[in-house]
């Protein structure tokens, strides 16, 4: 069984108009964000064996301030994933070493958003486990977290292939800090 974690950026800063979006960094509460989002992470005992992450600049700070893991994981920062439909996230996650147990995706929205919604399925939302889904399909707040099980290998993941474990918010750490 193989586990995919899907991070969306922290908020980030709109205080330079000049700066392209590429290039804006973290604002302080996403800075604290991150790194509430990295000690629940810990707790969790969730430590990727490869990190892909946008080359955009909030998406490298956020993986810095989640940093270190207990291992220590291949790192893929890629052009390809900065504001990408989920279509091409999926083919970037296909392309995942199969050797690699844990996948941690750290992108933006909408794709993000929308390719968690593709992985769970419409079937997730049922239910009393279909808590977590339901959340998630109200939307993946700044420096939210998906943590999913796939029961297949990389190459093969598609729609409906992933079985979401916990939908985590930044909202959800500050109360219980």
């Amino acid at each position: 069984m193989r586990q995919l974690l899907l991070l969306r950026h922290a908020k980030s800063s709109w205080d330079d108009p000049s700066l392209a979006d590429h290039a804006r960094p973290l604002n302080a509460r996403g800075r604290r964000a991150a790194t509430e989002m990295a000690a629940a992470m810990r707790d969790l005992g969730l430590s990727p064996d490869v990190v892909l992450v946008s080359s955009a600049r909030r998406t490298l700070q956020t993986l810095e301030a989640i940093s270190p893991f207990a291992d220590s994981p291949l790192i893929e920062p890629m052009d390809d994933l900065y504001l990408a439909p989920w279509q091409r996230l999926m083919d970037v996650l296909r392309q995942s070493p199969e050797t690699a147990r844990s996948v941690l995706l750290i992108g933006h929205n909408p794709g993000l958003h929308d390719l968690a919604l593709a992985l769970a399925g419409a079937a997730a939302m049922a239910g009393p486990a279909g808590v977590a889904a339901r959340r998630l399909a109200d939307g993946f707040p700044t420096c939210s977290l998906a943590e999913f099980t796939v029961n297949t290998p990389w190459r093969d993941l598609g729609e409906g292939g992933g079985r979401l474990v916990r939908f985590l918010v930044p909202a959800d750490l500050q109360a219980v800090s």
